[in-house]
């Protein structure tokens, strides 16, 4: 009777097996369709559409990975060294602060603050993978 509980350490090994490979898929379909869905265009894209890469460092820095403390994933563009949230206003909107020169020949800056609208890409991706997380889970324990 006892072997028939999540207790013992062959089912909780299988468990933890199944689960870390789930993630990581799950993980890997997110970045995926995320990166897929920022173009590589001129402009500026429509609010609530993704994001154009004019630089690819949006698209190149789209990553996951496993927390196993918590057993989940985190998917996200990582932190660059530029003083700009630029992934996460572009995410959800605000208003960054725009530094541009404007005196080439004195090196002086020009500090804005402008409103940007949300141009989505993490959020849809995560939520059009979700749709196929049971069927991963499905069969997973072995």
């Amino acid at each position: 009777m006892k072997g028939m509980f999540f207790d013992n350490p062959k089912i909780r090994n299988a468990i933890d097996t199944a689960t870390r490979k789930v993630l990581s898929k799950f993980g890997a379909y997110v970045r995926t369709r995320a990166r897929s869905s920022i173009r590589s265009r001129k402009g500026v894209s429509k609010p609530g559409r993704p994001p154009y890469s004019h630089t690819g460092l949006l698209k190149k820095f789209i990553f996951f990975g496993l927390d196993r403390a918590h057993r989940s994933v985190v998917i996200g563009p990582i932190s660059l060294n530029t003083p700009t949230n630029a992934p996460q206003v572009l995410e959800y909107g605000g208003y960054p602060i725009i530094i541009k020169d404007y005196r080439s020949d004195v090196l002086q800056k020009k500090r804005r603050r402008r409103k940007i609208k949300p141009r989505p890409y993490m959020g849809p991706a995560f939520v059009k993978e979700l749709s196929g997380l049971p069927e991963k889970w499905r069969d997973s324990i072995k």
